[in-house]
């Protein structure tokens, strides 16, 4: 019987969501027969890990230290095999910054952006960046490193931006400042570099964001598969598969999507998916045979370190 040690919690903006996560991974755990135990990183210490001795850590963090390489890096030095993507993986996709420029480099389309840091951030360089950038409104403006569309905010004209950005500035270091893509949003799920699905969603508000994922009341409406002709489907597969090699991602990722003008853009990459009874990655895996049990085992048994 393995030992499987399930990480949750912490203490990001997306903690409630984690234990969401953890919570339905530890019973789909049990019923796979496994010996589970669980550490939350906001009142254990990390030092807890070598003392349960696991043979496999599952990681339910999301956000912040979560999902960004960093708790990662002590899995690696305490050489437990863990799910998900490894060190430098986790880091790049977590910032937006980086892994755009990975996709343009690669050719894969991701709407156009500017970066800048709360050193050089002013209106006048705002202004500036909108211009040189060729950036046209509506522009969607959010922090470099936060998951769960925490922070996003979609603006139709230059003093809506000018306040939203200051406000942000204020919270974080870094932004990221991109064309608004409308369109249809599609989700692909990929397991083990293999994509299984893609998933539209049409939320009710103005876009996906916290509330569409995570609260019932929002009645985002899923659509298993996407309802997209079917070649336009394969390619969709096929782009998130290249993006989880560039990016050189491990276990199970999600990628996210704009589909207009028979264009995808893809918007970012998602290392730590969530796993809630609400959660995309379960649903489009469920289309596909795989329940969320298989699911959960398949993830301990991909685990391993060097990832």
């Amino acid at each position: 019987m393995k030992k499987v040690l399930v990480i949750q919690g912490g203490t990001s903006k997306e903690r409630e969501i984690s234990l969401q996560t953890g919570k339905s991974c530890i019973l789909a755990l049990k019923k796979n027969g496994y010996k589970v135990f669980k550490l939350d990183p906001k009142y254990s210490s990390l030092n807890e890990v070598k003392k349960n001795n696991p043979d496999v850590i599952f990681n339910c963090l999301h956000g912040k230290n979560g999902e960004d390489g960093k708790i990662q890096s002590f899995f690696e030095y305490y050489r437990v095999p863990y799910t998900h993507s490894g060190v430098l993986s986790s880091m790049i996709a977590m910032n937006k910054y980086f892994s755009k420029q990975i996709f343009i480099k690669n050719k894969i389309m991701t709407p156009k952006y500017f970066f800048i840091n709360k050193n050089n951030f002013s209106i006048k360089n705002l202004k500036k960046k909108i211009t040189k950038g060729n950036l046209e409104f509506p522009i969607v403006v959010k922090p470099n490193d936060e998951g769960s569309s925490i922070g996003v905010r979609i603006c139709k004209n230059l003093k809506k931006l000018n306040m939203e950005s200051s406000k942000l500035i204020k919270i974080y270091d870094n932004l990221i400042f991109e064309n608004f893509i409308p369109g249809q949003e599609i989700q692909v799920a990929v397991k083990g570099g293999k994509s299984i699905g893609a998933i539209e969603l049409k939320p009710k508000r103005s876009f996906y964001d916290y509330k569409a994922k995570y609260k019932k009341s929002a009645k985002t409406l899923h659509i298993m598969p996407a309802s997209i002709p079917q070649k336009k489907y394969t390619e969709v597969l096929k782009i998130s598969e290249k993006a989880n090699k560039v990016l050189n991602c491990r276990g199970i990722i999600r990628c996210d999507f704009r589909f207009f003008k028979n264009k995808f853009y893809l918007l970012e990459v998602n290392t730590q998916p969530g796993m809630t009874n609400l959660s995309l990655v379960p649903e489009i895996a469920k289309h596909s045979n795989i329940t969320f049990t298989k699911l959960v085992k398949w993830m301990v048994r991909d685990a391993s370190i060097n990832r």
